[in-house]
């Protein structure tokens, strides 16, 4: 049904663009850029004029600034902005997979978003655009690589449908299983110091700790450094695995062990996870346009984008640190970090999700995560042990305060956020506790 619903899409943008420039915003995750990416390369062969813009969240005033002469392509957002949308006076195409609450689609507009379909397939943007990009011209199949990126990046990698299925095989990616730390291809001592996912207590952030490790897995130096993920024989490869499920919780163990996606970038085999991650890093610390130019094949932004990722990674491990060390408002299966201007609000709902995938906090625990921005704080709640369905909504608790004191809020079931004024700080932390506090009690 998904391929049916992409032919029709891609027949009514190419129908609809004509000579018209385009202007494509896309969100500034690893999938908005990714998709950017693709969408952009094969704009560059159809011949068609077009601005590009990467953004962090799309609301009204960004939308009042979109040029009214120019057809607007929306990668990754506009679900949540559809009746904003709808007042423009231009032709609007959108792909998105997030939530959509609509039961008809505004007469400026072309969506496609796997939501909006019965028996829909879980795909994330930079998949359906890839499929788009197919549709427009098989030579297109190139790209599904950035699509496997994306993919991954979104963490919908364990769930291989059908349609996922033909675009990994169309791919040039090789799937290997095992550990699924990242990067596979680097030396092992520091993939292990500065792993968050899967959260290695005595080994994240410790680097005496990754050696203690590898000892007792046995596995050796071979000259002065340790050998790759991926360079490890079945029985180093078993030692090390065997390690790791000792040191999890049966939950994380389960979540360790899968595919391996290794993309052939810059004319080297890379982890598919670590490309995403630099993608992201890029755009967490302000530079979505270098994490776009690194997408696109520029070899400036490669190097530039390694060396922010450094820097990203040593904020992520300061930032554990910190959370680890200050004190927190622990409740009845909740947790309440407020890092004020200790931690970018950028990397706090990064840190949520490292968190949330950690053995630190028992499965259902909802962990509230708070950064200042400038006068705003930015609000990242997650739902320990997400794995299956929680009892509890995030979004609807997260709604009903902003009802209240006023703000900005989206997000999911087990993942939902939202930007309030600093002023609304102490107001906002009272109102959720006491939600939180309900909650487990009707529960």
């Amino acid at each position: 049904m998904i391929l049916k619903e992409v032919e029709r899409f891609t027949k009514e943008f190419l129908r609809k663009i004509d000579d018209k420039k385009i202007h494509l915003i896309s969100h500034y995750d690893t999938d908005g850029i990714t998709s950017a990416a693709i969408f952009s390369k094969t704009l560059r062969k159809l011949n068609k004029q077009f601005s590009i813009k990467i953004i962090k969240q799309l609301n009204e005033e960004e939308i009042n600034l979109f040029p009214e002469d120019r057809t607007i392509l929306l990668l990754d957002l506009g679900s949540n902005n559809i009746e904003n949308l709808s007042k423009l006076k231009t032709n609007i195409f959108v792909v998105d997979h997030h939530e959509i609450e609509i039961t008809e689609v505004p007469e400026n507009m072309n969506i496609i978003n796997p939501h909006l379909l019965k028996n829909y397939e879980e795909l994330c943007t930079s998949e359906l655009v890839y499929l788009i990009s197919r549709e427009i011209s098989k030579e297109n199949a190139s790209l599904a690589y950035l699509a496997i990126i994306g993919m991954v990046g979104d963490t919908m990698e364990k769930e291989i449908n059908k349609t996922r299925d033909i675009i990994i095989k169309e791919s040039t990616v090789k799937v290997k299983k095992g550990l699924l730390l990242y990067p596979s291809t680097r030396p092992l001592d520091k993939i292990i110091e500065f792993s968050s996912r899967p959260f290695i207590p005595g080994a994240t952030g410790n680097y005496l700790g990754a050696i203690s490790l590898l000892e007792e897995a046995g596995i050796e130096k071979i000259g002065k450094c340790y050998k790759s993920l991926i360079d490890l024989n079945d029985e180093e490869m078993k030692r090390l695995t065997t390690v790791f499920l000792l040191r999890l919780s049966q939950e994380d163990a389960t979540e360790c062990i899968g595919n391996l996606y290794l993309v052939k970038f810059f004319n080297k085999i890379e982890d598919a996870r670590e490309l995403s991650a630099i993608i992201n890093a890029c755009s967490r610390m302000g530079f979505p346009q270098i994490a776009f130019l690194f997408c696109m094949g520029n070899p400036y932004a490669r190097k530039k984008a390694e060396r922010i990722y450094l820097k990203y990674r040593q904020h992520i491990i300061s930032g554990l640190r910190f959370i680890d060390q200050n004190d927190k408002i622990e409740g009845r299966e909740y947790v309440i970090i407020n890092a004020k201007d200790n931690i970018k609000d950028t990397l706090i709902g990064t840190l949520a999700s490292i968190l949330s995938f950690s053995s630190i906090y028992k499965q259902g625990t909802v962990i509230v995560a708070m950064a200042y921005n400038g006068d705003k704080i930015k609000v990242s709640t997650r739902i320990a042990g997400r794995r299956t369905r929680s009892n509890r909504n995030l979004k609807e608790i997260i709604d009903s305060i902003i009802k209240t004191i006023g703000g900005k809020s989206g997000g999911h079931h087990n993942a939902a956020g939202c930007t309030i004024k600093k002023d609304d700080e102490d107001k906002f932390i009272e109102l959720i506790q006491r939600k939180l506090e309900f909650e487990v009690i009707k529960v």
